[in-house]
C-alpha cells in the first residue's frame, strides 16, 4: 500500500502529515488544538481538519462556533460525528436530536440533514463512502 500525505498549504504550511497508510495514529487534542488556534477559527464560524482519507473512508476533526450550521441535501454516505466537547443538534425531515459530550450519531445515506452547535463544539466526522 502507498502512503499518503496531505500537501501543505498557505494555511498549514506544516502539512506533509501522512492521511492514508495502513495505520494512522490520530491525536485528537493536537488536531483540536490545531484548528482552534488557526486564523480560519478566528475569522469563521468553523474550522476543521481531514486527519484521516482513503478511497472508502474520511474522518474529520472539526470545531462549530454556537449556532454554526453544516448541511447536506442529498447525502450519499454513511456518516456518524462524535462530539468531544460541546452540543449539537442534528435535524432531519423525521426530528431532531441532541448529541452531547462522549455521544456519537451514526446515519444512514440518503437522509438529509443539518448539524447545529448548540454552543462551540469539537467533533470527530466519519464518512463511509
Amino acid at each position: 500500500m502507498e502512503v499518503k500525505y496531505n500537501e501543505a498549504t498557505i494555511n498549514r504550511p506544516e502539512g506533509d502529515r501522512p492521511i492514508d497508510s495502513p495505520m494512522v495514529v490520530i491525536d485528537l487534542p493536537s488536531f483540536t488544538d490545531q484548528i482552534k488556534s488557526e486564523k480560519a477559527w478566528e475569522d469563521n464560524d468553523r474550522n476543521s481538519i481531514t486527519v484521516f482519507k482513503s478511497d472508502k473512508m474520511r474522518i474529520t476533526v472539526g470545531a462549530l462556533h454556537k449556532n454554526a450550521e453544516m448541511q447536506t441535501e442529498h447525502p450519499d454516505n454513511i456518516l456518524s460525528i462524535q462530539v468531544i466537547k460541546g452540543r449539537l443538534n442534528v435535524h432531519t425531515n423525521e426530528n431532531v436530536i441532541e448529541v452531547g459530550k462522549d455521544q456519537i450519531l451514526a446515519l444512514h445515506e440518503h437522509i438529509p440533514y443539518r448539524i447545529e452547535a448548540v454552543k462551540k463544539t469539537t467533533f470527530i466526522l466519519t464518512v463511509v463512502e
